[in-house]
């Protein structure tokens, strides 16, 4: 009877010990049961709470989730600056596609050697005119692709397509030849008969096949071997496709409001401004 007592009394002293992390009741029990099953189920639910619903920040955010902007031609038209990659991803988050283009590291010298970060290319793309590319630099790889791809989501522009020759089916190539210049490196887009496929490098192959086009001539000139460069280059090019004022075009258009003329009474009904945020005062 004398040894049960304290054996009760461990075992009553053990989930007090438990609960401050196990220092109490020896190494035993620490890394079975309880512990392990609470860690494990704090997780799951943590990781509910973080499946957060967009919450917009910005004036468009607030109207393309009300659903008073119907699409992101709209957006186009009027040339409105995305700020929220979240509108991307209302539009055609489900048809975007994303591919790492590189992944490099850069150095920094500092006095206590060198720093190292990793830079990473991704362009994303609907296959059906709308592309975009991202560069991020981060400590971390993940860090670095995850940031790319927000980035290449805010930078997504249409692509304007056409034919060559005479216009049957649907539009397959560049309307016209577009030139495009990062650093060094040039890009020249020219359009080609329907069956050609892209003739191209494998970088501006995916990025112009992520935009829709199913064939096209290119011609590059400059180091090319620089892969960020000759990735802007294609897309600075490719971006292009819309400025260039074709004929086609030349018939007038009424002037429409902005999203945010039209719905100015709606945004100031619906949603009021928070406080303003208060800026940090310095002291010296």
């Amino acid at each position: 009877m004398a040894d049960a007592a304290p054996a009760a009394a461990a075992g009553a002293a053990a989930p007090a010990g438990g609960s401050r992390g196990g220092f109490r009741g020896g190494f035993g029990g620490r890394g079975r049961g309880r512990g392990r099953g609470r860690g494990r189920g704090r997780g799951r639910g943590r990781g509910k709470e973080e499946e957060k619903q967009w919450q917009p920040v910005t004036k468009l955010g607030r109207l393309v989730k009300d659903g008073k902007v119907k699409s992101l031609e709209e957006i186009y038209l009027f040339s409105l600056p995305i700020k929220e990659f979240e509108i991307i991803d209302f539009f055609v988050g489900s048809e975007l596609k994303d591919e790492v283009l590189k992944i490099m590291p850069v150095q920094k010298q500092t006095r206590a050697g060198q720093r190292t970060r990793f830079k990473a290319f991704v362009a994303v793309g609907d296959f059906n005119g709308h592309v975009g590319l991202g560069v991020k630099c981060s400590k971390e790889v993940a860090t670095a692709i995850r940031g790319a791809i927000i980035l290449a989501k805010l930078s997504l522009i249409p692509i304007r397509r056409g034919y060559w020759g005479n216009k049957i089916g649907k539009p397959h190539t560049v309307p016209c030849k577009v030139h495009g210049k990062c650093g060094s490196v040039h890009v020249r887009l020219i359009p080609a008969p329907r069956g050609t496929g892209v003739v191209s490098a494998p970088v501006p192959k995916k990025l112009l096949t992520m935009a829709g086009l199913e064939d096209c001539y290119t011609s590059a000139c400059g180091q090319t071997a620089t892969l960020g460069n000759f990735a802007k280059a294609t897309f600075n090019a490719i971006s292009k496709t819309y400025s260039y004022l074709t004929p086609d075009l030349w018939k007038e258009e009424e002037l429409q409001k902005t999203p945010y003329q039209q719905y100015t009474d709606y945004l100031s009904k619906t949603h009021s401004s928070g406080g303003v945020q208060k800026q940090e005062v310095k002291r010296y």
